[in-house]
């Protein structure tokens, strides 16, 4: 009889059961976002604007180490058949965009009336737009245009009530950047600055955790840093935008 080699059967390409098993949790980990976003708007209709901000944040936490464990657990080789990113797209526009959007808009933080859905749709429309561009998180990890952070503008409209003219300007204003090229830095994966930024945000999300234990008074310095933390985010994207469009320019001038 002749002898059938592995090569010949593939088995040597059975991946074991724990490798798919630990890509199906993961992929489970990101759905578990669109729960929360469920739970979101649950809190938005019930008038507990805090309690929606905490689940905001899990969403965050969540968005901010599933993509770590994808990569680590090399889910895409797992399951080649699943696509992790669209998955990750769908929840990020849930809780990012869509469900901050009513929270603003049913605590009557926006405009009353017709007005107030204008100013919400805006930025569904917007974000809509980014996340289907291919080019929205840049090749060397970068996003290109105003990442659609929705949330964190209803945490801090939540936080400090600006009032519904000035928060309805915010929102135009970050509705247009989107469509703005300038690159903002991606905390997690973005090469420059990397362990500052890191270290920044994540004591940024403590005092997101920190304010929402003290609301509705927060400690004015943990809402000084807050805010810090926001003007170094702006400012470093701003930075690199304009090194990395200065070197464009100085290599064409060479060319």
């Amino acid at each position: 009889m002749e002898e059938i080699g592995v090569e010949e059967t593939g088995l040597e390409n059975v991946d074991p059961p724990w490798f798919r098993t630990k890509a199906v949790a993961v992929h489970l980990y990101t759905a578990s976002g669109a729960v929360l976003a469920l739970l979101i708007l649950i809190a938005a209709f019930q008038g507990e604007a805090v309690k929606a901000l905490w689940l905001m944040l899990a969403a965050l936490l969540i968005d901010s180490t599933d993509g770590l464990l994808a990569r680590r657990l090399r889910v895409s080789e797992a399951l080649p058949f699943f696509d992790g990113a669209m998955l990750d797209n769908i929840v990020d526009y849930m809780t990012y965009v869509f469900a901050p959007m009513v929270l603003l808009w049913s605590g009557g933080y926006l405009p009353e009336g017709n007005a107030g859905v204008v100013f919400a749709a805006l930025p569904l429309l917007a974000s809509s737009y980014q996340f289907c561009r291919v080019d929205a998180k840049t090749d060397d990890h970068f996003f290109l245009g105003f990442p659609s952070y929705f949330n964190v503008v209803a945490f801090y409209a939540i936080v400090f009530e600006p009032g519904p003219g000035t928060l309805a300007a915010v929102l135009v204003v970050c509705s247009l950047l989107v469509f703005v090229p300038i690159r903002y830095v991606y905390p997690t994966r973005t090469i420059a600055f990397r362990r500052l930024s890191l270290t920044l945000t994540a004591l940024w999300i403590v005092s997101y955790a920190v304010i929402l234990l003290e609301m509705p008074e927060p400690d004015p310095l943990i809402l000084g840093f807050s805010i810090l933390y926001l003007c170094y985010y702006f400012g470093l994207s701003l930075y690199l935008s304009a090194k990395m469009l200065e070197a464009h320019r100085e290599r064409e001038a060479t060319e």
